[in-house]
């Protein structure tokens, strides 16, 4: 997400904030749904539910979060109706956001404007670069647990594997094997080159391997050579395209330690309640 837009999407959710007398702050879910990318009520409800269920998973009182409400609305007959909507505090704005569509860019953000504590722009940017990093990385291992399997099926074990994945990271890097790489990041030998990698090559290597599966199960290769030069081709049309850009993977610096961001960011999690506020018994 560019920066203009962010600010954009910002000042959106800054707006629709209400204050109670105790000067707890909640946002109403009709106007949260909007913002969230949501055009059906029937759907943002289900999202609404889910969260519901995640503050009773963690023996946490929806209703001090969760205030239902009823509205007049003015219907284009120029009738009036009544339509349910809920009052939300911070933390069930945050549930909602992180029980919403994935695929919705509006959530990355609401997962982490919720999350903070600060209104301020670059905080609640590096939140998101680490939701996106996240993701990508989750991507990866999915792709690669992939890959693996297919490869056991065609008789090829972790060794072979092991091999096939080092020769593709050759070809992406410019020569630097994984075990270079590690030692030219700073890497510890047994954790994984890609919690140290930027998202953009947490990326590419995605890629990679997506289309070294895709081909592996089309043309049904058979073998660790044919799949060795599969992904070999694969990583280096990915590595030619960047180069394109004026990228080079290998030149790229070290990313934080994603099980450090990980902790911080539970860390960060776990205040929220108690930043939040809650309606308590006045519901």
């Amino acid at each position: 997400m560019d920066k203009r837009k962010l600010h954009i999407i910002m000042k959106e959710f800054d707006n629709a904030v209400n204050t109670t007398e105790e000067n707890i702050e909640y946002w109403y879910a009709r106007e949260l749904m909007e913002l969230l990318g949501y055009s059906r009520w029937e759907n943002f409800e289900k999202a609404i539910k889910r969260a519901v269920e995640s503050c009773e998973t963690s023996q946490i009182e929806p209703r001090n979060h969760f205030r239902e409400v009823t509205k007049m609305v003015r219907l284009g007959s120029g009738a009036k109706r009544q339509i349910r909507d809920y009052m939300l505090t911070r933390y069930a704005c945050y549930l909602i956001a992180m029980n919403g569509d994935t695929n919705k860019e509006e959530i990355a953000f609401a997962q982490s404007y919720f999350a903070v504590q600060t209104r301020k722009q670059e905080v609640i940017e590096e939140r998101i670069a680490y939701i996106e990093r996240t993701q990508a990385r989750e991507r990866l291992k999915e792709s690669e647990k992939r890959l693996s399997q297919n490869i056991y099926e065609r008789g090829i074990d972790d060794s072979g594997f092991a091999r096939i994945r080092s020769k593709g990271d050759q070809a992406l890097f410019g020569g630097y094997s994984t075990k270079d790489m590690k030692a030219k990041l700073g890497v510890n030998d047994k954790r994984p080159l890609a919690d140290f990698l930027p998202t953009l090559t947490i990326a590419a290597k995605n890629l990679a391997t997506e289309m070294t599966n895709y081909n592996v199960e089309e043309k049904d290769l058979q073998g660790e050579n044919a799949i060795t030069i599969e992904h070999v081709q694969n990583n280096t049309g990915i590595r030619q395209m960047l180069g394109k850009r004026g990228i080079k993977p290998e030149e790229l610096p070290a990313a934080e330690d994603i099980r450090k961001l990980e902790r911080r960011n539970k860390t960060q999690d776990k205040k929220i309640i108690e930043k939040s506020g809650n309606f308590g018994e006045n519901n």
